[in-house]
């Protein structure tokens, strides 16, 4: 595997930091680094870790971690690596992505995004129990001399735990001692190592699908977009000139790329999900496609 600490964005990586009785004091002091301007959560409580809908059709969420706090507050954090239609209507209050939301342009530097219901109308929070939290991990960029809260030091960890290959001299704090602890791979049982490669080997395997099949469209936009350039270049001639044309319809062909290399990437995502066994209803939920259109793929 290479490393010497896990890949906390990997199932078995993030379960083993966050999701147990015995290393709740990771989650907690992860929540708090986040949820800064609310009272300190002091204790958290282990839930139930799946809901499911009442019928075949209805949609279905596995949580990473569902949790309730003393005050009888409840906190669902999930883990993603890749991007998912209707990711933001089913998430609920925490969501780490490995990814970056593709109509993001309000805020394209802005990896923390805190939401509230709002209204419309004046603009003020209209309920603000109810609190969404995202973070665009890929946008986070800072180097271990620019940490300086705690919640910069708990995205550094997550953003470049598995790329270490001691304890960074700026997370000092206790926290971080039983973080770099569990993380060791050296301290796994032969089955849990086992079933960390397991989960390592799914989590690359989607990697390379979602990248193979974003180039694929790329390539194939970038080959269209020259011929619609030529075209357009031709019809406007005086106007606009061949040049000015080839940029234009090499610009649109490349988006029109990306599109159609969204949709290639969920049908190769739901394959290779599949392949690994995947329960239909998941990979529905994962890649957005309709249970008719996967049950093709089977």
């Amino acid at each position: 595997m290479g490393g010497r600490y896990i890949n906390p964005f990997t199932d078995f990586g993030f379960k083993r930091l966050f999701g147990t009785e015995m290393n709740k004091e990771l989650l907690i002091s992860f929540l708090n680094s986040l949820l800064h301007n609310q009272e300190e959560i002091t204790d958290i409580r282990y839930r139930n870790t799946e809901q499911l809908g009442s019928g075949i059709m209805d949609r279905k969420a596995v949580f990473d971690v569902y949790c309730q706090n003393t005050a009888g507050e409840y906190f669902i954090v999930e883990m993603q690596k890749a991007e998912q239609d209707y990711f933001k209507d089913r998430s609920v209050t925490v969501g780490i992505l490995d990814f970056v939301f593709p109509d993001d342009e309000y805020a394209p530097d802005c990896m923390h995004h805190e939401v509230k219901l709002m209204d419309v109308e004046d603009k003020h929070v209209f309920y603000d129990k109810l609190t969404f939290v995202y973070l665009e991990m890929p946008k986070f960029n800072k180097t271990e001399d620019q940490l300086e809260t705690m919640m910069d030091k708990w995205l550094y960890v997550l953003r470049n735990l598995s790329k270490l290959m001691e304890r960074p001299a700026a997370l000092q704090e206790r926290v971080f001692t039983r973080l770099f602890e569990q993380a060791e791979i050296a301290r796994f049982s032969k089955n849990e190592l086992f079933d960390y490669e397991e989960s390592l080997k799914v989590y690359r395997d989607l990697f390379n699908v979602v990248n193979s099949a974003e180039q694929k469209g790329i390539r194939k936009g970038f080959v269209k977009g020259k011929a619609e350039g030529r075209a357009e270049g031709l019809e406007e001639g005086i106007a606009k000139g061949k040049a000015e044309g080839r940029a234009e319809g090499l610009e649109e062909g490349i988006a029109k790329g990306k599109a159609e290399g969204r949709e290639e990437e969920k049908v190769e995502v739901a394959k290779n999900l599949l392949a690994l066994g995947t329960d239909i209803n998941i990979v529905h939920q994962v890649t957005g496609l309709s249970l008719e259109e996967i049950s093709k793929l089977c």
